[in-house]
């Protein structure tokens, strides 16, 4: 914060300096000072930075929610106050198959529902009866939590845990007392799984046994966490990773991870907020918006943070397992869908599988879930421009052309100083049959592309193929199959250099038209 003291004190003493010289550190958030102008509000916008545990947790890209629980032997989707315990006894229940297929899907989280909003929890919990050890399961001896986690670390999968914040069962819901209560559930499942890579809270709210709602200690339970699992990502009511906005499985078609952020409000949090001012983070506007981070939103804003989105969808139209809806599970090419649309456009991936009431993935969400991943292997196996020539109107020496094509995120082609718009032409070996454009920038260094076009020389001139708008982490557009031996990205707008980390032409397995 030291760059932006300096702004501050340069503004108050009257001294003007362009732009061009207030270039901001990177940096996760960023205040915006009253009457900036615009171009340094869009300079600052370009170094918003994820934090190191939030670049980790979007390069998972694809994570699997697992819901099961009292609901699954009462075939509902929410519980109520009645105390069904004793119908909780899976007989085959298994986490290593959970896992196993989760792995062998692409998927490289699972979170597990630990405590949904009846209360029951699945791990032997010290601060409430309600739970696996007084269940028929394992005559009371059984652990899912630790099942899990252990099925996690076999498969090489990293673990994150949803502990419900509304529990219709504990007398102590709707006091202050609950907080505590809460707390220490948090601190049990903190300390005694071994690493926790995500904690998920959705803002549930509603009334106890004594009829009352809770206040939440929203604070509280972050610094739990800071404390226990700082290398954790706190989602949805949390400072790091924001809900998309729908269950629907499809992000925005414009996506930004920068997002404007009220700079001083510090009120409770609200049914479009996701989090209070805690270790510098800040309330963020509403999250459900069409548009969050265009230049209109962002040149009012008091901070501007790095906030990624979310997308969560079930495999099936409830969250819960429900024999009737076994002919109803999403096929491949409708997940082949949702993946393009949710990690396409810039965005995690959290899709549920609810095991049945044997304790296992049913057949028909595995063979749904493995097809999708035998879509997309196929489909992304042979990059088409991977031995193409290149030729950039711009090339920063030391950022070459060729590392767009190196597979690596991490390393990336740029422009000189300055300059903000660029084209990149690719001539391939030969004509090649493509449907399917990849993109990526290099976020290390913040989000920038505004709006891009991909163009093929055909007869003689260039035509424009598709267009879009952000890249973030990874953009995918699929359009009409084109033949064609040269091909020209046109970055159009940006707010700082770009800074393009991968490109790639792909040839779908199956029909574009069939995927929507």
């Amino acid at each position: 914060m030291k760059h932006i003291f300096t702004i501050s004190l340069l503004l108050l003493f009257g001294i003007y300096l362009p732009a061009q010289d207030l270039q901001p550190h990177n940096q996760q958030f960023v205040r915006i000072l009253p009457g900036e102008p615009i171009d340094s509000i869009i300079a600052k916008a370009a170094h918003v930075t994820p934090s190191k545990k939030q670049l980790v947790w979007q390069e998972i890209e694809f994570a699997c929610f697992i819901h099961f629980g009292v609901n699954t032997f009462t075939n509902r989707e929410w519980g109520t106050k009645e105390d069904v315990r004793h119908l909780y006894d899976p007989t085959q229940l298994d986490a290593r198959q959970w896992a196993k297929i989760i792995s062998e899907a692409g998927a490289k989280e699972i979170i597990l529902v630990t405590k949904h909003h009846d209360g029951f929890c699945h791990w032997p919990t010290k601060f409430t009866d309600y739970s696996v050890k007084n269940s028929p399961w394992k005559n009371g001896q059984g652990d899912l939590v630790a099942d899990v986690a252990a099925a996690c670390k076999e498969f090489g999968l990293k673990f994150g845990v949803y502990l419900s914040p509304w529990d219709i069962h504990s007398p102590l819901y709707g006091s202050e007392a609950y907080n505590e209560f809460f707390k220490n559930q948090l601190r049990e499942l903190l300390t005694n799984y071994g690493e926790i890579a995500e904690v998920w809270f959705d803002g549930a709210c509603g009334q106890g046994p004594n009829g009352q709602k809770q206040v939440y200690d929203w604070n509280g339970y972050y610094e739990v966490i800071h404390q226990l699992q700082p290398d954790a990502v706190i989602a949805i009511m949390g400072p790091d990773v924001r809900w998309v906005g729908t269950e629907s499985g499809y992000g925005r078609e414009t996506e930004w991870s920068v997002v404007p952020v009220s700079a001083g409000q510090l009120a409770e949090i609200a049914a479009s907020s996701q989090q209070k001012d805690v270790g510098g983070a800040f309330v963020p506007i509403d999250m459900m918006q069409a548009d969050l981070g265009s230049r209109e939103k962002i040149i009012n804003a008091g901070a501007l943070m790095w906030y990624p989105a979310e997308v969560d969808v079930s495999i099936r139209p409830g969250w819960f397992y429900h024999e009737s809806e076994d002919s109803l599970v999403k096929s491949p090419e409708k997940l082949v869908d949702i993946y393009f649309s949710s990690v396409g456009r810039n965005a995690g991936l959290l899709l549920n599988l609810p095991p049945d009431k044997c304790g296992l993935i049913h057949e028909n969400d595995v063979k749904s879930l493995l097809g999708m991943k035998a879509i997309l292997d196929k489909t992304f196996d042979k990059n088409l421009v991977k031995n193409a020539r290149i030729v950039a109107s711009e090339n920063r020496d030391e950022n070459r052309r060729e590392l767009l094509l190196d597979g690596d995120s991490r390393t990336f082609w740029t422009t000189k100083p300055g300059t903000k718009t660029a084209t990149l032409e690719f001539t391939l070996d030969n004509q090649q049959e493509f449907d399917v454009l990849l993109l990526q920038e290099n976020i290390t260094n913040g989000q920038r592309i505004e709006e891009f076009s991909l163009e093929v020389f055909k007869d003689g001139k260039w035509i424009e193929l598709t267009k879009g708008t952000t890249i973030g982490y990874k953009r995918l557009l699929r359009f009409e199959t084109t033949t064609a031996s040269k091909v020209r990205l046109k970055i159009i707008s940006s707010r700082d250099c770009p800074e393009l980390s991968e490109f790639g032409l792909f040839k779908s397995s199956i029909p574009v038209s069939n995927l929507n």
